[in-house]
């Protein structure tokens, strides 16, 4: 069993940046959640130690945030108008509609490299030339050579959009670090119980920081969006939301796969029964919130994209997606999503494989489970 302790990792977070004032204690109840469910997992020494050492990455970074913000007070004042927020079912094609979004020069996009290490925040010209970008690259290259067949799980980089988990872990709600283990506890917290108005907060201020010095319309992105909708609407009431939709029978499959990676990164093994029913409970659990959502708020609320669009007619699906969004689709965007199509054709780096009857799972039962879903969209079948 592992020791993990909230107050020791706080204070080596504390020691190690030399700051001690958080902007808030909000990350307090989920850290505790989380580290008690963590401490029950039998974790080999590098588990372990990668364990710690992110949520260590977060304390820091919520304390150099919180820093920052205070020395530049009149940040928090200013606006972030009407963000896009691109979610669905995980594993459906929001990592691709994200990447194409960012490569319209007229959008901003948080970047893998500034939310890892956000202090000071970058200026418009140094976004992607930013001396700790190009450190970031310099390694991934390394460690895509090392390991090339990486690349087919994850399409990412450090001068690509990444996900919002990866801020909101600042606050300790996210289900980035649900995947990391069985960790039932903290999963049923977070799904059902968490006051998830602080981690969107937190959210905003994090936008009011990276945007300091380069300004622009947000390109946001994270699957479980989906599970808060209403909540995220009291922090950006004129945000702009996306629902990407694919067959989710390959969708179950591919998130199984992906989440046995993470426990296999954490802990050396994995509970396929756990992956399974869990995997399972969550896309169903995703699809169900957006539908009662749309119920609740209309179906023009939420725009919808299609993954076999998107592979099929990416240009065209992007300049149907523009009109929907009231924005202009005009050459700089257009040539921004070429260029990046081009050089990342599908299987790039390798196709990702994966069998639902390996985790026990089969289509008969897939079905049933996203009857209502399928029933209500028209979701091109895979297979």
């Amino acid at each position: 069993m592992t020791d993990f302790n909230a107050d020791q990792l706080i204070e080596k977070a504390q020691q190690a940046t030399g700051l001690s004032q958080f902007d808030s204690h909000s990350f307090e109840e989920g850290l505790s959640i989380l580290l008690r469910d963590a401490n029950q997992l039998e974790m080999p020494e590098r588990g372990a130690t990668r364990f710690e050492e992110s949520i260590l990455q977060y304390l820091g970074n919520r304390l150099k945030v919180s820093d920052y913000l205070r020395q530049r007070p009149e940040l928090l004042e200013r606006k972030i108008e009407r963000p896009v927020f691109v979610f669905g079912v995980p594993r459906t094609g929001t990592t691709l509609l994200s990447n194409l979004l960012a490569a319209d020069p007229q959008r901003r996009s948080p970047l893998t490299w500034e939310i890892e290490d956000p202090v000071p925040p970058p200026t418009s010209d140094t976004l992607f030339t930013d001396p700790r970008a190009v450190e970031r690259l310099k390694i991934e290259k390394e460690l895509l050579a090392a390991a090339p067949e990486m690349g087919k799980y994850y399409r990412s980089s450090a001068i690509y959009p990444n996900e919002c988990v990866y801020f909101m872990a600042h606050d300790f709600k996210t289900l980035m670090l649900e995947s990391r283990g069985k960790l039932p506890n903290y999963r049923d917290w977070l799904l059902n119980d968490a006051d998830m108005s602080t981690a969107y907060q937190y959210h905003r201020k994090f936008l009011q920081l990276l945007q300091a010095d380069a300004p622009g319309v947000w390109n946001l992105k994270m699957p479980s969006h989906a599970l808060w909708l209403d909540t995220l609407l009291e922090v950006y009431p004129d945000a702009r939301l996306i629902w990407t939709h694919r067959d989710p029978l390959t969708a179950t499959g591919s998130f199984c796969s992906l989440i046995s990676l993470a426990h296999m990164g954490f802990t050396g093994g994995v509970d396929k029964d756990w992956i399974a029913e869990n995997c399972v409970y969550q896309a169903q659990l995703h699809a169900e919130r957006i539908m009662d959502f749309r119920d609740r708020a209309g179906e023009d609320r939420v725009i919808d994209v299609h993954y076999a669009d998107l592979m099929e007619q990416p240009i065209a699906t992007m300049e149907k997606l523009y009109q929907q969004l009231g924005d202009d689709f005009d050459d700089a965007a257009r040539q921004g999503m070429q260029g990046w199509l081009d050089d990342n054709p599908q299987n790039k780096f390798g196709k990702h494989d994966y069998k639902l009857a390996e985790f026990g799972l089969d289509e008969s039962s897939l079905r049933s489970t996203f009857e209502r879903y399928l029933s209500r969209y028209q979701v091109r079948p895979e297979g």
